[in-house]
């Protein structure tokens, strides 16, 4: 669930549960994020992005040529649930973790860092254009 329809709920009054230890449910389903067609980056952060942290994104999103259409933005924990996708890249901003087969990886300090360290934006950069080779 994005964090923006958590805010939702919980502006309506209504409480948002997640599981934080699945293993102890043995015989409960885990559901299954399908990610939309368009869906061709996705950002995994532990992080809740702030407007500054949105505004670099959107930066780094349209030097890619990608809009911010075509990317979402998952927890850590929540990347093992990704089912069907058409991703091209998985960038791991501030965490480390396994990614969906079949996309080109990214692995970055938070957005948070990144605003102020323009050698860890460089890094970023050099590892996206070495997918372009």
């Amino acid at each position: 669930m994005k964090q923006r329809d958590i805010q939702v709920l919980q502006e309506m009054g209504l409480t948002y549960w997640q599981v934080r230890k699945p293993e102890i449910f043995p015989n409960q389903e885990i559901p299954v994020i399908d990610l939309p067609e368009n869906c061709k980056l996705l950002l995994i952060t532990n992080d809740e992005l702030n407007d500054h942290d949105a505004w670099l994104f959107g930066r780094i999103l349209s030097s890619m040529k990608l809009t911010p259409e075509q990317a979402l933005c998952l927890p850590l924990e929540a990347v093992e649930q990704v089912g069907e996708h058409h991703l091209t890249w998985c960038w791991f901003a501030g965490c480390q973790g396994a990614h969906p087969t079949g996309c080109q990886v990214l692995n970055s300090v938070s957005l948070h860092l990144m605003h102020n360290d323009p050698s860890s934006k460089k890094a970023l950069w050099q590892q996206i254009c070495s997918y372009d080779v």
